[in-house]
């Protein structure tokens, strides 16, 4: 063999291992906490040293958790697995992890704050970062996963979650478990479908084993949204569910609207003034006991529609439509929910949309 083919077959292979080593979709490894540290690493519920916790690096205080805990009359219970691991005051857990550069990432995480009102937790991937707060609890068993997304810069990247609050107990912070990642991909608008993931099968990665979605923060929490074409223009999170656990009308993935007029959903798109465009749309109940008479509000600009809908929580849906004219080169089409509405237990829940359409007709 040549020494010029067997630089290229190096090449080759080396492409080949670098491809293979980028992470594709799902938990990280040992993203669910199931592999913990040694007993000598150990003291009490405390982690001693930075390298206690496989395929992660920690800093400051850091509990390790064992499903079943107790914390004074509290029960500690994990959503997925035996273990979860708790962040005290300004504590930190870190992972490398080989990317694509320049593609974008969804991070999905479980949380639940354990002491204060007010805990949030950090995350980020240099340039990239973010702050989800954890104070709302919208799942009843108290745990709820969030999703936040970035750009990859490097080809390799850490990713950092870390708890800034400072608390009179060092150890008090929120519970994290299951962490997850999936490559998102840029979608186009089509003349079919002037809208870009309009029936939003494409978003962050949903835990198979929970039943409660993932929440998507507002754009203010995040610089590169989660939810490809779509921003959560709003103060409250709106929720990424799958038709495993919920009824979507459309399809696999749709958003149940969460807070009333606090959780909204935008999407900037290009019109042609002087045309006429139909925007339609889906509005049902996730079948999860969300019962009640449900509103959506659906805007192109100016013009608008509401969309009454009665939910008995079991499931269903009803199509709508809003006819407008183009006055812009880009026009602004937004959703959101009249009113709140709450579960018998007390946690938020609302409509779902799905199956977004806009086409411009004669």
């Amino acid at each position: 063999m040549a020494m010029s083919d067997v630089k290229i077959l190096a090449l080759l292979l080396c492409a080949t291992c670098t491809i293979a080593l980028a992470f594709t979709d799902g938990l990280l490894p040992n993203g669910n906490f199931e592999y913990g540290p040694k007993a000598s690493q150990m003291k009490g519920k405390m982690v001693i040293g930075h390298d206690a916790i496989p395929e992660w690096k920690t800093s400051g205080f850091v509990e390790y958790i064992k499903s079943g805990q107790k914390q004074d009359d509290m029960v500690l219970v994990v959503p997925e697995g035996d273990f979860a691991v708790r962040l005290g005051n300004e504590a930190s857990i870190r992972q490398k992890v080989k990317v694509t550069k320049g593609m974008r990432y969804s991070i999905t995480l479980s949380t639940v704050r354990t002491c204060a009102q007010e805990e949030r937790v950090n995350i980020s991937v240099a340039p990239d970062f973010g702050v989800i707060p954890i104070q709302t609890v919208y799942s009843s068993n108290g745990w709820d996963s969030h999703a936040w997304a970035f750009r990859a810069r490097f080809s390799e990247v850490e990713i950092l979650i870390h708890n800034p609050g400072v608390q009179e107990d060092a150890a008090c912070g929120p519970l994290i478990d299951s962490v997850a990642m999936r490559p998102l991909f840029s979608l186009k608008a089509t003349n079919k479908n002037l809208m870009k993931n309009g029936d939003f099968e494409e978003g962050p990665y949903i835990f198979p084993k929970t039943s409660y979605g993932v929440l998507i923060p507002p754009f203010i929490e995040d610089d590169h949204t989660p939810l490809p074409g779509w921003k959560v223009e709003s103060l409250k999170a709106v929720r990424y569910i799958d038709s495993r656990h919920f009824a979507v009308p459309r399809g696999k993935r749709g958003i149940e609207l969460l807070a009333g007029r606090e959780s909204a959903i935008t999407q900037i798109v290009r019109t042609i003034p002087g045309k006429m465009y139909v925007l339609s749309f889906t509005v049902g109940d996730a079948r999860n006991a969300c019962e009640g008479s449900m509103v959506v509000e659906a805007f192109a600009d100016d013009d608008s529609v509401k969309v009454e809908y009665e939910s008995k929580g079991k499931g269903g849906f009803k199509r709508a439509h809003l006819r407008f004219d183009g006055v812009a080169t880009r026009t602004r089409i937004m959703f959101y929910s009249s009113f709140y509405t709450m579960r018998s237990d007390a946690t938020l829940c609302g409509p779902v949309i799905d199956d977004v359409k806009l086409i411009s007709i004669r």
